[in-house]
């Protein structure tokens, strides 16, 4: 037997999130069982890639992103749309923008729900969320102290993310803190309790000035995990519908138990397509051998946008044109950065602020009272917002265009929960070709009249006087307030927010749109499971890293009670 044939007790496919999240959980089980975890990237521990302010260009390094665009979007003009993943050791934690956001409790009872199945109950979640996490809640400026107020109770201690505030702000985000406040939006302590109603100070994953990635997961793992790297899987190894292993070009990696994919929303399904598991009629048109007809495979694919709002501000508000408008001013900031972490690269562009807002006037639209009734149910529950409002994106390290200097304050206006769904599907026989991702944005019109009364609401905010007094002119919004301007606004300008999720949808067995059971088993095969943002049958109300997070690490936990690796008798 060849290296390439060796046989562990648990493959694992993608070292994203969800990937070393659940290798971690298994492989530190009472049992140490043999897991492998393949990621397709190759490792990357250049410190550099964590500095906390540069977060928001690292998904600009080719060898770290896939590159992924979507297909022409027949609402937005046509436009091909970025759709960036991951493509190193860590996934798309390495090159996101370290928001680390929860969602509300009610989208997990919701998926509990769903499934008929309390393991993803808030209680059952919120624990796993505390366990990955340790985190610092201080805030280092007592003069900030009003601006959040976690609970103990509400985090963890222990894990092996650290996340938290930036020890030093920017000196307008307090400002726009207050701003939004006098606007009328209520502030919320703590985003991260179940509850992100409100304005918040965003909790980052990054931990005194350094960047936070789920390779952090893997620190101080037992010797029976074995991480390999450069190993695009392709396609799974069968005995009839039973997975016992992965081809990664050529190479093998055996499983005695089970394979679980963790490749994202984006590739999972295309492993399971090149492996002649799929929508029957899709894999015959290519030439693949049909395995297993599932048509969910591929479909249900759900995803946050958002449109930018920016305004030039008064440069006596903040220092951000002395800083990047020089060059000597950076350079010598990395040098400090990478001495001891601190400095103003451990300053600028490393806390920002976001709420999770409703909107009344959504509601009362015909738009939303022709949903379907169970839709606008949950629409309504108490911990489920219509948008998300940001402040202190720093557009100028992402576009340096956009902005002709650095006093400025850049908005973002997120929709959630979108009722648009697209698809990912072959557009090749051979798997290293990418799938088709075509997420059909804004072709619901319940998502065209949200987009044009969510960024009217923005916008309300910023003719308040506690805004217009330090605005000296408009950057970026629609010429007029009208609806055709704001939704043409949206058409030209809206952006993914990267939160893919649902192509391998979670359900009841015998639901026509489910694709995994409520343990993650694919339906249909044995010895296969998928644990990535793919199974989510709800799109969760937040930046979406966390939630891969908890994913991997719930099927971890069903793996280890079914298997007894928790050192109990087996409960398979």
């Amino acid at each position: 037997m060849t290296s390439g044939d060796q046989t562990w007790d648990f493959v694992v496919v993608g070292g994203g999130p969800a990937g070393c999240a659940l290798a971690s959980t298994i492989a530190r089980s009472a049992r140490r069982p043999q897991v492998l975890l393949l990621e397709a990237g190759r490792r990357n521990d250049d410190p550099a890639l964590r500095v906390d302010g540069q977060r928001w260009q690292t998904f600009m390094n080719g060898e770290l992103n896939w590159g992924y665009k979507t297909t022409p979007q027949a609402h937005c003009n046509g436009r091909e749309i970025d759709y960036s993943r991951g493509k190193v050791l860590g996934g798309s934690s390495a090159i996101n923008f370290g928001v680390y956001t929860v969602g509300a409790r009610d989208d997990y009872n919701q998926w509990a729900s769903l499934v008929d199945d309390d393991f993803f109950r808030w209680e059952r979640m919120q624990a796993r969320f505390r366990g990955l996490e340790t985190f610092n809640g201080a805030i280092v400026d007592a003069t900030h102290a009003k601006y959040a107020a976690p609970k103990t109770a509400d985090h963890g201690s222990r894990g092996g993310l650290k996340v938290g505030y930036a020890a030093e702000w920017e000196q307008d985000l307090p400002l726009m803190m207050d701003v939004f406040e006098q606007a009328g939006l209520a502030r919320n302590p703590d985003h991260n309790s179940g509850d992100p109603i409100g304005m918040a100070l965003v909790i980052n994953s990054s931990h005194q000035g350094r960047r936070v990635t789920a390779t952090d997961l893997l620190t101080g793992a037992p010797a029976n995990l074995t991480v390999i790297t450069e190993a695009p899987v392709q396609r799974l190894i069968l005995e009839g519908t039973k997975a016992v292993g992965v081809d990664a070009r050529g190479a093998r990696y055996l499983a005695s138990r089970e394979v679980i994919l963790t490749a994202g929303s984006l590739d999972t399904p295309k492993i399971l397509m090149h492996s002649g598991i799929g929508p029957a009629a899709q894999l015959q048109q290519f030439q693949i051998p049909v395995i297993n007809d599932l048509p969910a495979v591929g479909q249900g694919l759900r995803d946050h946008f958002f449109a930018p709002l920016c305004f030039k501000r008064d440069p006596a508000t903040n220092d951000r044109n002395a800083f990047f408008g020089s060059p000597e001013a950076m350079d010598s900031a990395l040098a400090q950065w990478q001495k001891d972490g601190s400095g103003p690269w451990a300053r600028h562009s490393c806390q920002i602020a976001a709420g999770w807002l409703k909107s009344d006037r959504l509601v009362s639209s015909p738009e939303f009272q022709a949903l379907p009734t169970s839709v606008q149910s949950f629409l309504q529950q108490p911990t489920v917002p219509h948008y998300e409002f940001m402040t202190h994106f720093p557009l100028h390290l992402i576009s340096p265009e956009a902005t002709p200097e650095y006093s400025y304050v850049c908005l973002l206006v997120f929709l959630m929960n979108e009722q648009s769904s697209g698809e990912v599907r072959l557009q090749s026989s051979d798997p290293e070709v990418p799938l088709l991702f075509d997420p059909k944005f804004l072709s619901h019109p319940f998502d065209r009249r949200a987009c044009i009364e969510i960024y009217r609401q923005a916008l309300e905010v910023t003719k308040h006087a506690s805004f217009t007094k330090d605005t000296v002119e408009t950057l970026i919004a629609p010429p007029s307030e009208s609806d055709d301007d704001i939704l043409e606004f949206w058409r030209n300008t809206l952006g993914s927010s990267w939160h893919m999720s649902g192509t391998a949808k979670m359900g009841k067995p015998g639901e026509k749109d489910a694709a995994v059971d409520s343990r993650f088993r694919v339906l249909g095969m044995q010895g296969l499971r998928v644990a990535d943002l793919s199974v989510l049958p709800v799109l969760t109300n937040n930046h979406t890293q966390a939630t891969a997070y908890v994913t991997g690490v719930t099927c971890g936990e069903a793996l280890v009670a079914e298997y007894g690796l928790d050192g109990k008798e087996s409960r398979l």
